[in-house]
């Protein structure tokens, strides 16, 4: 074997394939010590690696000392609220058991940057990964890659549950929308987020069945992109029907934006419209007026992540008891169905 690469830049785990004549998923295996890898295919990455100054050949020493003290966090969302607490979370609870946090950060969720974030994670011959990703091709990909390390999920996807985490999205779509039938609302509308979202598909689903349950005519969901912009454009352009007493919008940020549209036509919240959001953000309980919401305990779920990611990898026993139930918090942006309102439910 020989290297010949450019002197601006650091060798790659795909240089590493080229120069052992392999696969860079194999490559991925052998940093993974996956047990499918013969052992002189494993010697001919390891002797690229060192040939090539792979990274100080800092793999290979966590392969030979067994330990990495090391755990991948793979997330799409790190921008969110939620997803940021849970991050923080981990890496509070990994510091106090003595490892390290590598983070991956999805900027776009197709098949090859997935690929590419799982790669980096296993360069750095991760213990086991904790996913905060929201599609479900991301665990499409885990599974094609064949990653043997533990991992848990803060997504339910209905396919992985059993290492899925997240607090019951259905759930929690269904509190908010029963709580708003039961103030009298009968005219309904759900801002849902975007329909790739694993989340997005849970709470509109909630929504959904209890509009069902309670034998109302479902107006159909309005599909969104999680931001306040949307949630403001989305209201204005509610606002030309009129048809409708009530909106449960599927995160804050959208809530806080038809609040905004709202505001900008003067009408009053919960007077006029009753509006629920979905994560309790910090900011939900400063708006105007205070945003009635679910509570997701994102702190909660992430120390239970490492906990339990722990215990699957083999190091960890006992699993903390964390309230990763969601519940709602009922403030001042709901209320009884307007007066005005009520001789158009007689239909109902």
């Amino acid at each position: 074997m020989s290297a010949d690469l450019p002197k601006d830049r650091a060798p790659s785990i795909r240089d590493v394939a080229r120069l052992a004549g392999v696969s860079h998923q194999t490559v991925s295996r052998v940093l993974n010590d996956h047990p499918s890898i013969r052992e002189t295919t494993k010697a001919r990455i390891l002797q690229a690696m060192e040939e090539l100054q792979y990274r100080p050949n800092q793999a290979a020493r966590a392969l030979s000392k067994g330990r990495s003290r090391t755990i991948g966090v793979l997330t799409a969302s790190s921008a969110q609220y939620g997803p940021a607490r849970s991050v923080a979370a981990i890496e509070d609870a990994a510091r106090r058991q003595g490892y390290f946090v590598d983070t991956a950060n999805l900027g776009v969720a197709d098949p090859a940057a997935i690929e590419d974030a799982l790669e980096h994670l296993l360069d750095q011959a991760v213990e086991g990964l904790v996913i905060i990703a929201p599609q479900e091709r991301v665990f499409d990909v885990l599974e094609r890659l064949d990653i043997a390390v533990p991992y848990v999920s803060l997504q339910s996807t209905g396919k992985h549950d059993l290492r899925a985490l997240a607090a019951d999205q259905i759930l929690g779509a269904r509190m908010a929308t029963r709580h708003l039938i039961e103030l009298g609302h009968r005219e309904i509308v759900h801002l849902a987020g975007p329909q790739d979202w694993n989340e997005a598909e849970a709470r509109m689903r909630g929504f959904l069945l209890e509009i069902d349950d309670a034998d109302l005519i479902t107006n159909p969901p309005i599909l969104g992109d999680w931001t306040a912009d949307f949630g403001y454009f989305a209201g204005q352009e509610l606002l030309r029907s009129r048809d409708f007493s009530a909106v449960f919008a599927a995160n804050d940020e959208m809530a806080l934006g038809l609040l905004h549209a709202l505001h900008d036509a003067r009408l009053k919240v919960p007077g006029d419209v009753s509006v629920v959001g979905f994560d309790d953000v910090p900011v939900a309980s400063h708006s105007w007026p205070p945003l009635t919401t679910v509570h997701q305990d994102f702190d909660g779920i992430g120390r239970l992540a490492f906990a339990t990611l722990l215990r699957e990898m083999g190091t960890g026993t006992e699993l903390p008891t964390a309230p990763i139930a969601p519940r709602l918090v009922v403030r001042g942006s709901t209320g009884p169905v307007p007066v005005s309102r009520l001789p158009l439910l007689k239909r109902y």
